[in-house]
C-alpha cells in the first residue's frame, strides 16, 4: 500500500448512527445484520484509533434535522420516508452516534442534511485548516453516503482510501460492487492495512 502521512490524513466515520446501523432505526432493517455480521463496527473503532494515535484527525458525519423538518427536501424515496417516521430529528436518541465508535475528545462531528457530509457544510475548510490531502472511509452504506461523500472529497481534490472492511452495504453484493468503484477513484485497504501504515 502506499505511503500515508498521518499528519495529513484524516478518516470520515460515516453515518454510525442508531437511524442507520442498530435494529430499530429507520434504516436498521437495511443495515443492522450486515454491520453486525461483519463486525464493522469494531474495524471502524480501530481505524480512528490509528489515526487519533498517529496524529490525524477523526471526523464524524451524521444526519438529523430541525423539528417540523424545514431542511428536508424529500426528493428520493429513503428521505421521503424520514419525514413520513419523524425520524433523524435533532437531539433524539437515535441520531447519536454508536458507543462502539462515538467521537473522543478533539474529533469533530459534521452534521449534514444530503448524501454527502461534504455538501451544506464546513468540512472542505475544517479539512483543509488541518492540511489534510488524503481522506479514509469507514462506515455505512458503501454504496451510498461513501460513494457520495468520496465522489465530492475527490472533486475537492483529496487523495481517498476506502477501508473495505470497515464499511458495508444492504448487501455483500452492493458492497463489493462499490469498492470496485471506488478503486478506481483510490485505494482500497483493509483495516490492517491502515493500522500498520499509522504505526510506520
Amino acid at each position: 500500500m502506499e505511503e500515508i502521512d498521518p499528519a495529513r490524513t484524516a478518516v470520515l466515520c460515516v453515518h454510525w448512527q442508531h437511524e442507520v446501523v442498530s435494529p430499530d432505526g429507520l434504516f436498521g432493517p437495511l443495515f443492522a445484520a450486515q454491520v453486525t455480521r461483519h463486525r464493522v463496527p469494531s474495524y471502524a473503532a480501530r481505524v480512528a484509533a490509528a489515526v487519533r494515535s498517529a496524529g490525524g484527525l477523526v471526523v464524524y458525519t451524521r444526519v438529523a434535522h430541525r423539528p417540523g423538518y424545514p431542511d428536508l427536501i424529500p426528493n428520493t424515496p429513503s428521505l421521503a420516508l424520514i419525514r413520513e417516521r419523524g425520524a433523524f430529528l435533532e437531539g433524539t436518541p437515535k441520531t447519536r452516534i454508536i458507543d462502539e465508535v462515538a467521537p473522543h475528545a478533539g474529533d469533530v462531528v459534521i452534521t449534514h442534511v444530503r448524501l454527502s457530509g461534504f455538501f451544506g457544510t464546513e468540512m472542505d475548510t475544517i479539512l483543509r485548516a488541518r492540511g489534510v490531502e488524503t481522506v479514509l472511509f469507514t462506515g455505512v452504506a458503501t454504496n451510498l453516503s461513501i460513494t457520495g461523500t468520496a465522489y465530492e472529497a475527490v472533486n475537492h481534490g483529496y487523495r481517498i482510501v476506502t477501508v473495505s472492511d470497515a464499511c458495508t452495504a444492504a448487501t455483500d453484493e452492493a458492497h463489493r460492487a462499490s469498492l470496485a468503484t471506488l478503486g478506481q477513484l483510490g485505494l482500497v485497504a483493509t483495516t490492517d492495512d491502515i493500522v500498520c501504515g499509522m504505526e510506520r
